[in-house]
């Protein structure tokens, strides 16, 4: 990468609020998330800089959700930046300034104009039932747009646990036949579940997809770098307990009732993600830290497997 080029890189995530020393400092949450020593912060900050020059086209396409992922990586200031910074979202719903005609103009125009090389991320679980009539966007099922769209992108990303796999949507007694992009598609995403997904995952394997690496993945889909472990083998509170810290970082009331949350239902030992380790909202904290347990909210029909939530499995 030029010198001038890392300058107006720089330049560009200044002016988000985004200092070199902030975006150093998510460099080494995104090499840690990706499984990798700390000596490769340098290579993937090298990485980020190079494709902030390529910028890969992006057409991000909505279904049934409630855009909680997209908001997840919107309001996580640092690392959405860093993301809007490294690929060229040719289409999106929620940021796009474009509606109506235009709006279908743009995305038709991105898809032909990149047909074959852009990157299709789908947020959103696809009706399937009385052919697709359950959801659509602009005259057309969610069916329809997503058997035009995804063949022509070089790469699918189901984002969220709607998309991957069904979600909330596809929840019982699922009327409109909700299935995530792999099953209504016939095809096999990376599958980055979650409600939301950590916007970690999403730079990580943007990265290593356009950087030629192999993505390992779980039977599910899921890439193992992000959920190769359960929440509980990486969970705060047992490793705090296990060094005798727990009553100082978690307050004498929560140690009456237990390092553990299980008994209130939390589903951490059967649920694969790595939110203990990346977090959410600039790494702040996730729901376990906060009191709150685990819903099971990135496994495979969930919503009917996991509940009632705050009862043990």
């Amino acid at each position: 990468m030029k010198t001038d080029q890392k300058k107006e890189f720089y330049d560009k995530l200044e002016k988000k609020g985004v200092s070199r020393r902030d975006f150093l400092k998510y460099c080494t949450a995104l090499t840690v998330t990706m499984g990798l020593s700390h000596s490769c912060v340098g290579q993937i900050a090298e990485r980020i800089e190079k494709l902030a020059v390529q910028r890969p086209p992006v057409v991000w396409l909505h279904f049934s959700e409630c855009t909680g992922c997209s908001e997840a990586f919107l309001r996580t200031p640092d690392v959405g930046g860093i993301i809007l910074e490294t690929i060229s979202v040719e289409y999106h719903e929620t940021i796009m300034a474009a509606s109506g005609h235009q709006a279908e103009k743009s995305l038709h125009d991105a898809v032909e104009k990149y047909k074959g090389k852009f990157v299709c991320v789908v947020e959103g679980a696809i009706a399937t039932s009385y052919n697709g009539s359950y959801g659509k966007v602009a005259g057309r099922t969610f069916l329809e747009i997503a058997r035009d769209i995804v063949p022509k992108a070089a790469a699918t990303i189901a984002m969220g646990t709607c998309a991957a796999y069904g979600g909330l949507a596809a929840a019982a007694p699922n009327p409109g036949g909700y299935k995530g992009v792999g099953d209504a598609l016939g095809i096999q995403p990376i599958n980055l579940s979650g409600c939301p997904t950590n916007p970690l995952n999403l730079l990580g394997v943007i990265l290593k997809y356009l950087n030629k690496e192999a993505i390992e993945l779980d039977d599910y889909g899921r890439p193992l770098f992000a959920y190769g472990e359960t929440v509980h083998d990486t969970c705060p509170r047992l490793k705090h307990y296990e060094e005798g810290n727990f009553v100082g970082e978690f307050g004498s009331r929560e140690a009456e009732l237990g390092y553990c949350l299980y008994e209130m239902g939390c589903k951490g030992t059967e649920t694969y993600n790595n939110c203990p380790t990346a977090k959410f909202n600039d790494a702040t904290s996730f729901p376990i830290q906060a009191g709150h347990p685990c819903i099971g909210c990135s496994e495979p029909n969930f919503w009917d497997s996991m509940t009632p939530f705050y009862e043990e499995s």
